[in-house]
């Protein structure tokens, strides 16, 4: 298949509102400028050791990094330890990660998938899945999302976790934009801005130093509504965290992280707090 050279959204991109078309978005110029954009060390410090010590705390050795990107994470996770499957559904996304781990001394296994049919591209189980960098709001549909976060639940073995993570789009829709540009997207000299949002597309555009301008066309999905979908795909107990803090007011962190658990908790252990949301 030939590499698009320009992203091609036609003659509306507000309207371009489908789980598929993100494939032709990552194209091969906009991908080799995402590091840039992320900013790995300052990005690194952001965040610290959030990811590797809920993982730990719930004993995960075995992760599932279900979109992968350039690497960023399965490398982290890789260098403290765990043993990592890298997936993503952009073959140029996967082909970066695959350089940006051997430029690091690392051999990525990596994998070609589509959340959709997770169990069909992967024979296995997993201590833990990990989604983050925004990707779940990719997918534009109900269906396309409790199928994915369905395979979630599936690819892991009973006491598994799913962490997965999300722009504050409640603050967006209600409020505007506003971003401390701290824990994600670190770049100093990278903008990433919306540049239309409805109730059904958030569309934010990317500009580099060289004055290149990308875009990415995402669903901007609601806490509440992800926490609900989590708990009725079967995860019992949602942990969320507003930029990596446990308490926070709503309107103030740049992204959530939901820490959903498998496990299995009985009635007697009491089931208002198997089911409850951190705040």
């Amino acid at each position: 298949m030939p590499t698009m050279e320009k992203q091609d959204f036609g003659t509306d991109p507000t309207q371009v509102r489908e789980s598929d078309h993100y494939v032709d978005e990552y194209i091969s110029g906009f991908v080799d400028k995402w590091d840039e954009l992320i900013d790995w060390d300052s990005r690194a410090k952001g965040e610290g050791d959030f990811f590797l010590r809920m993982l730990k705390e719930r004993g995960a050795q075995r992760i599932l990094d279900a979109a992968t990107g350039t690497g960023f994470h399965s490398i982290r996770l890789m260098e403290a330890g765990f043993d990592v499957v890298s997936a993503d559904g952009s073959p140029e996304m996967l082909t970066k990660a695959f350089e940006n781990g051997r430029e690091r001394g690392h051999i990525l296994q990596t994998v070609h998938a589509d959340w959709r049919w997770l169990n069909k591209d992967l024979n296995e189980t997993f201590d833990a899945v990990v989604c983050l960098g925004n990707s779940f709001t990719h997918l534009f549909s109900e269906k396309d999302r409790r199928k994915a976060l369905a395979e979630f639940y599936a690819v892991l073995k009973h006491d598994g976790v799913l962490i997965l993570d999300q722009r504050n789009y409640d603050a967006i829709l209600d409020h505007g934009f506003s971003s401390k540009h701290t824990y994600y997207y670190c770049g100093d000299s990278v903008s990433a801005e919306p540049d239309f949002v409805d109730d059904g597309l958030a569309r934010f555009k990317y500009r580099f130093p060289d004055n290149s301008e990308y875009y990415l066309n995402m669903f901007p999905l609601r806490k509440r509504y992800v926490h609900r979908l989590l708990l009725e795909v079967g995860f019992q107990k949602i942990d969320t965290y507003g930029d990596f803090q446990e308490t926070y007011r709503e309107d103030d962190p740049d992204f959530f992280v939901h820490v959903a658990e498998k496990d299995y908790f009985s009635v007697d252990e009491g089931e208002d707090a198997a089911i409850k949301e951190q705040k």
